[in-house]
């Protein structure tokens, strides 16, 4: 077995393409902690996590001053033993943002590690289940964009082989609301897929009201309705809509999966591989919801949910939002609406040293050893 002998943490950040509005929140900046980790026998692995826009240097503190030093002298084969030695090394910052994030970074660079020891791509080692996904997209749809704008953007995804869209709600009142998704369907007739986000924005009963308007347009799924904390709000709209509920993307702990789907609170889960802290706990969570017989449709970070998506045989959907172009020279290959596992050894990323180097955060930089 191979001893980690060397980690290397660094913040790079990435401005959006396009301007990103939601009901509560812009996305004007995405802080991106990059972990490498070198083993005893030469072989590296990179990982990552994100924000948008705040924390990013506290992760990286976390990674830099106690996390990363934890590693040292470890043994890197041991994904889950140094999954759980990190938890119980943050115990007074566990179940938390920040930490999960920093552990993100460390258990993505981990199986990646691993992965390439093993000569085998992410989805293979990590369950092997399909080699391929259906993509929707999220670059439109946003809440600032005009109905006419929305019609334009959904038109030209379905055009582009895209199999569904996600449309930004919250508005001040649901008719605004329903105007646009109703236009939004007229134009892409009823075999396009339409998701809806309300980024936490409602209370209950606004959500089991708006959800009555928003079934007449046949979607797929009704994203963050509520606050992620209202277990007791989620139970009440699931059970008085037909919408199937997604949650997962502001939820930090696989025991918070737990509850929603012990109360039939969701329809749908979107865990985030870098907010749940890593692929360790991704995989624990995409399997709980197998058991509970309900679907998977991660949140964000495509380059890295391609892999995860098809390691598990109840993925639903990857999200198309491209995120890595600016440091990566690799790319999502879509085949006729369906986004194609990568057969390189590791996560399925090719980065672009250069880019990543011309692109870090002045004094984020730091090599342990």
């Amino acid at each position: 077995m191979a001893k980690i002998v060397r980690v290397e943490i660094r913040q790079v950040d990435l401005l959006p393409p396009v301007v990103r509005t939601d009901a509560i929140q812009s996305f004007v900046r995405q802080e991106t902690p990059i972990v490498r980790i070198w083993d005893s026998e030469g072989a590296v692995g990179t990982g990552y996590s994100y924000t948008i826009g705040t924390g990013g240097s506290s992760v990286v503190a976390l990674l830099r001053d106690h996390l990363g030093p934890f590693l040292l002298g470890k043994d890197a084969a041991f994904v889950e033993r140094l999954w759980n030695g990190m938890l119980f090394h943050t115990h007074a910052t566990t179940v938390g943002a920040i930490t999960a994030l920093a552990m993100a970074a460390i258990d993505t660079a981990l199986w990646d590690l691993r992965c390439r020891k093993a000569g085998r791509p992410l989805h293979v080692e990590a369950g092997g289940a399909k080699d391929a996904i259906p993509v929707y997209t999220t670059e439109g749809g946003w809440l600032h964009h005009s109905t006419e704008l929305l019609v334009a953007e959904a038109i030209k995804a379905q055009e582009e082989g895209f199999k569904g869209a996600k449309v930004k709600v919250g508005k001040p009142s649901g008719g605004e609301d329903l105007e646009r998704l109703q236009a939004v369907r007229e134009a892409t007739g009823r075999g396009f897929a339409l998701m809806v986000d309300a980024n936490q924005r409602f209370t209950a009963a606004e959500a089991l009201r708006r959800a009555k308007l928003y079934e007449r347009v046949d979607l797929d799924w009704f994203e963050e309705p509520l606050p992620a904390d209202d277990i007791d709000g989620h139970m009440r709209l699931q059970a008085g809509t037909s919408l199937p509920v997604a949650v997962g993307e502001s939820l930090y702990s696989p025991g918070h999966f737990a509850e929603y789907l012990k109360r039939n609170a969701c329809g749908l889960v979107q865990v985030d591989v870098a907010r749940i802290g890593g692929i360790t706990p991704w995989l624990k969570v995409a399997h709980m919801a197998e058991c509970a017989n309900v679907n998977v449709a991660p949140h964000f970070l495509m380059e890295l949910h391609l892999a995860l998506c098809c390691a598990v045989p109840n993925s639903l959907w990857l999200e198309y939002i491209p995120q890595l172009d600016q440091i990566a020279a690799s790319r999502v290959k879509i085949v006729d609406g369906m986004a194609q596992a990568s057969a390189a050894p590791g996560l399925g990323i090719e980065w672009d040293w250069a880019a990543v180097e011309a692109r870090t955060i002045l004094g984020s930089l730091a090599v342990l050893a």
